[in-house]
């Protein structure tokens, strides 16, 4: 059984500024949460993971990891695939993963959400952008209607062909009776 209490390995220092210091070292960029788990539950002098929930979370979460970049690589075949995932997924798995209490991550306190909620606003996106995929879209459509029309008409013709057929079957077997056949 695992214990309440989850024994970070920071000292008086908190995850949260624990994360600020992985950022400053990164460039500013900020860091995934598996990361910070890492770093802030892994025993200096052993090298790893105490805490019995936080180790689990942790393997999990690297097994789906590997698991998507596998599954990444594997469907794009291309030799520039990425081998990473975005930082905002690895939180998202993470965020799956740890258990919540009283609205809090287990093992990372108070954290932003990486999903925001539906009542943030949508973060900007440049109009030309915006323009360009709206011109896409208007593109894809117009060669759709091309192609159904082009399909409709083939349709046509079909049918004013059976009909001659039909026509010319009943003038030479004017005795013979053939089914009605009806439109597809």
């Amino acid at each position: 059984m695992f214990s309440l209490f989850f024994k970070h390995n920071l000292g008086a220092q908190s995850i949260a500024t624990l994360g600020d210091r992985m950022a400053e070292e990164n460039d500013g960029e900020p860091v995934d949460d598996l990361a910070l788990m890492k770093r802030a539950y892994t025993n200096k002098k052993t090298g790893q993971i105490d805490d019995g929930l936080v180790r689990e979370v942790v393997t999990l979460v690297q097994t789906q990891v590997q698991d998507e970049v596998s599954q990444l690589q594997t469907e794009d075949d291309d030799s520039t695939a990425s081998t990473n995932l975005s930082r905002f997924r690895i939180n998202e798995l993470v965020e799956s993963s740890v258990p919540k209490k009283k609205g809090r991550l287990v093992g990372l306190g108070r954290r932003p959400r990486s999903v925001p909620p539906s009542s943030a606003p949508p973060p900007f996106v440049d109009p030309e952008v915006l323009t360009a995929q709206l011109k896409d879209k208007d593109d894809r459509i117009s060669l759709l209607e091309d192609q159904m029309a082009a399909q409709q008409a083939g349709y046509e013709a079909y049918k004013r062909l059976n009909q001659q057929m039909m026509e010319m079957m009943q003038r030479m077997y004017p005795n013979e009776v053939f089914p009605n056949v009806q439109d597809p």
